[in-house]
């Protein structure tokens, strides 16, 4: 008997696609639009071609050198922010209980950060990290360490690496701790018979288990560390002088402090392209690296 095929849940989907499609189209073709003009008084542009775009991958350059920089600073940050965030997620999902009553607020406090917005963390951040009357600011100085977040570069990039730990490290905790569960307990018998000790028992079964899920994991904190905006732009606004200026705060001032929309429309594309990129490269990297273990 032949299967019949109905096409009509595509009507369903349909207008949602559109509007999708119409929201994330029409706006980078106008950024493409504006990456190839430039413009004169009384909004006259004219075709300027790839001029944008050879002086912002110019490191000689003033738009080059500072695209260099902050990328640098972006590339630094994610790796850093991956490197600490993966790991402890991890650690701290096997701490979690897996059973009993304690799993249930367990897990809703973990995911209380995450429910807070990015501008309310900056600003809760700013204040909770002043050096005057901020707690976490005035007890470091108390306990006569040298902090302050907006006049010491070192102090300021603690600073936001401990809010994106804070705000994003319970992502990896919740997607590791949904992998462990979904772990059949027939491996974990078979491992209490052969008498395997909790590190072979990580080693070989849950951390193989959790590879997947940690591809999700690194691929979306890789994004939104490489996209951070709003937790330095409130809390430092990038300085002191341009040590937390990231690629979205310099593409901010270019493009509403300046007003310079054709440099800035090249470097969104620029932003965007090395982020799909190295997203694409994660992903093919960690399967890869899964197909080798199959084999």
């Amino acid at each position: 008997m032949k299967k019949t095929i109905n096409n009509r849940a595509w009507l369903l989907v349909a207008p949602v696609m559109i509007i999708v499609l119409f929201s994330s189209l029409l706006p980078m073709m106008t950024v493409v639009n504006y990456s190839v003009q430039d413009a004169m008084a009384e909004n006259h542009f004219f075709w300027n071609g790839d001029t944008w775009f050879r002086e912002l991958l110019d490191p000689s350059t003033e738009i080059g050198s500072r695209f260099s920089g902050a990328l640098e600073r972006n590339l630094i940050f994610s790796f850093v922010v991956l490197l600490i965030e993966v790991p402890l997620g991890v650690a701290l999902s096997l701490a979690l209980p897996r059973r009993g009553w304690a799993v249930g607020p367990s897990l809703v406090l973990i995911a209380l950060p995450m429910l807070i917005p990015w501008n309310v963390v900056g600003t809760m951040w700013q204040i909770f990290a002043r050096a005057d009357i901020g707690l976490f600011g005035a007890a470091l100085n108390g306990m006569g360490l040298h902090y302050n977040d907006t006049q010491d570069p070192v102090s300021a990039w603690f600073t936001i690496l401990l809010i994106d730990v804070w705000h994003w490290t319970p992502l990896v905790i919740l997607l590791s701790y949904a992998g462990l569960r979904a772990i059949p307990d027939a491996f974990y018998q078979a491992a209490r018979i052969d008498a395997a000790s909790r590190w072979a028992v990580f080693l070989n079964i849950e951390l193989p288990k959790l590879q997947r899920v940690l591809v999700l994991a690194i691929l979306l904190r890789f994004m939104q560390s490489f996209m951070i905006y709003t937790e330095p732009f409130v809390v430092t606004g990038g300085g002191p002088g341009d040590a937390t200026t990231f690629l979205s705060i310099d593409l901010v001032k270019i493009a509403l402090g300046q007003v310079d929309l054709g440099s800035a429309a090249a470097m969104s594309l620029v932003y965007f392209l090395i982020t799909i990129t190295l997203c694409w490269i994660f992903f093919t990297a960690m399967n890869q690296l899964d197909l080798l273990k199959e084999d």
